[in-house]
């Protein structure tokens, strides 16, 4: 399947085929649902939407594009008043825009339908299949049983219709307190899925709702609202994770006995849980609200938006999405598959500039005071004769402090007392001498000769020099931040700890607030991402207006150990 939404011939499924693809291509082929095929993406606007939510919205809208009529749905199931905000709206809004897809006007809420959900209620009513109960929460719970004995009747079960009638009109208007009385479904108390055991289906709240105010003082139950939200919007296919399957009976009793205009069939599918993260939204809040992260979009969440403020393509997070399919069982995917797939497209398109993290100050003796060298360097070193920028070469520059030794073990092929390397794009020099602090001992500059013969950075003799190195020119460097950030967490599975905050890598992130940089990247807008040579992909933040200097987020390393991984397997 492209995507833009071409597919193949219906019916003709290939081995690539996940399980969802093979029903919804046979489904095409038979002509079921008139050979239409809606999805949707259902999130609750309590949050925002992390990389687990990419794998759907991925899914879903590739299952609807397998038709040419097919679309899939945005639909916020926003029917807890308590936690929704229309913040959370507009990010997800967001995010999805970012991912690459467009729902069109297909964008719905469940609120839309609060009278037609508050009919189907007062229908069950009037059908003797729901009744209001007017116990007290605590009591409901323990009359419910559990998996290993059957529930009880409540006291209330056997209401007449027209008492519950009006009991449910006296809830809408506000005339009981929360937790005074529920409505229920009258299903089977004995029934050996406990969740059919009477299930609620709408409770009291006195909290305004971010779209209708304090129009209600009741809202749907999710196992309620959900379904027949579906049913009113004709969607065919409801994809849903695997945590839900225990759900399906539920649901198609709600759209049975509801008789809504539509019956959508429930599909389960096995979330995402990645190495090294939690995607529990209630963990996701407690990072945010403890101040462990800063926001959500802090670039180590995994949320869409923090993934995005550290410069994770949205392409790449789609491929992610593909590659690892679609399976029935949950299992862990290792983040490292993710980081090989963010690296590799960020390879193939990112320009490649230079930027000194820990500067080191290098002097060159004999160059001529006041020269300037503009040397016309290439984006992409594998076609020099494409996109390229100047860069300023002058006698002093700065190189990376981890770039030379006192004394160096073997095969050290950068600086040293007496070594030759390479400055990238620009000269041969020698180091001859190391300036220290008398004070600390530390090295504070480094002084040696260049070799005039090698201007733009070939050996002019044929002479062989094993170390190239990146550098800046101290004069022209532009000062930034540079955020170095890493795995949030220590440990492979955290979501599978007793206390996961117990977990938090301390060397997360790593703020430098003296790199340099240079001329070419200070004018770098937010978001745009580039390779810092031999350092590895950076996005710019967009902390630089506030900041007023240049602020630049590490995406990922170089170097790719989940390659060399998949190689010897």
């Amino acid at each position: 399947m492209s995507e833009n939404g071409a597919s193949p011939d219906a019916g003709e499924a290939p081995a690539s085929y996940n399980f969802l693809q093979e029903i919804v291509a046979a489904d095409v082929a038979a002509g079921s649902h008139g050979g239409r095929v809606v999805t949707r993406f259902p999130p609750e606007p309590n949050g925002y939407l992390h990389i687990g939510h990419a794998k759907s919205i991925v899914l879903n809208f590739g299952l609807a594009a397998m038709s040419p009529h097919g679309h899939c749905n945005l639909r916020f199931d926003d029917t807890n008043p308590e936690t929704e905000e229309t913040e959370f709206v507009e990010a997800i809004e967001d995010d999805v825009r970012w991912l690459g897809y467009d729902w069109g006007d297909a964008e719905y809420y469940a609120s839309d339908y609060f009278e037609r959900l508050y009919a189907f209620a007062v229908a069950l009513v009037e059908k003797g299949l729901a009744y209001v109960d007017s116990q007290s929460p605590e009591d409901i719970r323990e009359n419910r049983g559990d998996f290993h004995r059957p529930g009880s009747d409540s006291p209330y079960r056997d209401r007449s219709v027209s008492e519950n009638l009006d009991l449910l009109a006296r809830m809408r208007a506000g005339d009981f307190d929360e937790g005074d009385c529920v409505l229920r479904a009258r299903i089977d108390m004995a029934h050996p899925d406990v969740l059919m055991r009477d299930p609620l289906i709408y409770r009291i709240r006195k909290a305004p709702h971010h779209r209708t105010g304090t129009a209600w003082a009741i809202y749907p139950m999710y196992d309620f609202a959900h379904p027949l939200s579906d049913a009113i919007e004709g969607v065919t296919h409801s994809v849903c994770t695997l945590e839900f399957q225990n759900n399906r009976a539920l649901y198609d009793w709600f759209v049975a006995n509801c008789e809504p205009p539509a019956e959508p069939h429930q599909y389960e599918f096995a979330r995402l849980d990645l190495s090294y993260t939690v995607l529990s939204k209630r963990k996701l809040q407690q990072l945010v609200a403890g101040g462990h992260v800063d926001g959500w979009d802090d670039p180590r969440m995994p949320t869409l938006a923090g993934l995005r403020r550290r410069g994770v393509p949205p392409a790449a997070i789609r491929e992610f999405c593909e590659t690892i399919g679609v399976a029935k069982r949950d299992n862990l995917v290792d983040v490292a598959l993710l980081e090989h797939v963010v690296r590799d497209h960020l390879n193939a398109d990112t320009p490649r500039m230079m930027a000194v993290l820990r500067p080191l100050r290098v002097v060159i003796e004999n160059w001529d005071d006041g020269r300037v060298e503009l040397l016309r360097c290439p984006l992409d070193p594998d076609d020099p004769d494409g996109a390229a920028r100047d860069v300023p070469l002058s006698g002093v520059l700065y190189v990376e402090r981890d770039d030379f030794a006192a004394d160096p073990p073997k095969k050290w092929f950068r600086l040293a007392p007496g070594r030759e390397v390479r400055f990238r794009y620009a000269c041969l020099f020698t180091c001859t001498d190391v300036v220290t602090d008398p004070g600390t001992g530390e090295v504070v500059e480094l002084r040696g000769t260049w070799d005039p013969e090698s201007l733009g950075g070939a050996a002019p003799d044929g002479r062989r020099v094993r170390g190239t190195l990146h550098w800046v020119s101290a004069a022209h460097a532009v000062d930034a931040e540079v955020r170095l950030y890493d795995r949030l967490f220590t440990t492979a599975d955290p979501g599978a700890a007793d206390d996961f905050l117990a977990h938090l890598n301390p060397e997360s992130l790593e703020t430098i607030h003296a790199a340099k940089l240079e001329p070419a990247l200070a004018t770098t807008n937010a978001g745009e991402r580039v390779q810092f040579e031999r350092l590895g992909y950076f996005c710019a933040d967009p902390d630089r207006d506030r900041l007023d200097r240049p602020v630049f987020n590490r995406t990922i390393g170089l170097r790719d150990t989940w390659a060399k991984i998949a190689t010897k397997s």
